[in-house]
């Protein structure tokens, strides 16, 4: 059982500004280098260093060494989940006294990560749960509050899309991983799906072209070969700009 005195260390770790800044740049799943953490915090390289050696030592961070560059990035999943449940509450718990309740969209402010972004290895915002909420409404997925299943009927439907379960299962079962989860989205308010059938949905759009990550940023945008690929699979369109307005 996880103490109260455990419990405050981490939360102590991730409520420095410095370093939620480097964890946020770090929900892309990438591995980035001190420096570049140091840039993304607005922190000299010596502070972050010191900053990211504390991450690293509480486990929230792994540091590999590929020549003469030590690259930083998050230690797993369940620290990404952590982080994409702390700003999901943030976003409702802590209001923006410039602006009125009701102008506030939740989530990020940016149109292009709500519409879809990357969390740690698998997709979210809009475009992740249309793509959930149609999996479940085929009967392809069954999501409960803590798990999910995919049944034979989405095994047969995501293999005809090209997705690789069998590649998936081996990473689960060998990183000891759940296969498929419900995550509950940042800005939609609604769940995604995660686990390694989420990585696995992101692997595909992204090998097969129909999406493509953009630089410096977790947004992934839908390529036109997607917008008609996921058209027909999930019934996903992008959303009208009236629908912000609204």
């Amino acid at each position: 059982m996880v103490t109260v005195a455990a419990f405050a260390r981490t939360a102590a770790l991730v409520g420095d500004p410095a370093r939620a800044a480097m964890l946020a740049v770090l929900m892309d799943g990438r591995a980035l280098t001190a420096a570049e953490l140091a840039r993304a915090a607005g922190v000299t390289p010596q502070t972050a260093s010191g900053h990211l050696a504390k991450l690293a030592e509480a486990g929230l961070l792994t540091v590999a060494r590929q020549g003469r560059h030590r690259y930083h990035r998050l230690a797993s999943s369940g620290v990404a989940r952590m982080l994409e449940g702390v700003m999901a509450v943030a976003a409702t718990a802590v209001p923006d006294p410039a602006r009125p309740p009701s102008l506030r969209p939740p989530g990020p402010r940016d149109a292009a990560l709500r519409e879809a972004r990357t969390c740690y290895d698998h997709l979210a915002g809009r475009l992740a749960v249309v793509m959930a909420e149609s999996l479940v409404a085929r009967g392809a997925v069954e999501l409960g509050e803590d798990g999910g299943v995919l049944t034979p009927e989405g095994e047969v439907f995501l293999r005809g899309l090209g997705v690789d379960l069998d590649a998936s299962a081996r990473t689960a079962r060998s990183r000891g991983r759940v296969f498929c989860r419900p995550c509950l989205d940042w800005s939609e308010r609604r769940p995604h799906i995660a686990g390694a059938l989420g990585a696995a949905l992101l692997a595909t759009g992204l090998d097969r072209g129909w999406l493509r990550r953009c630089e410096g940023s977790r947004a992934v945008a839908v390529t036109p070969a997607g917008q008609l690929a996921l058209r027909q699979a999930f019934g996903y369109g992008p959303r009208c700009a009236c629908d912000d307005a609204a």
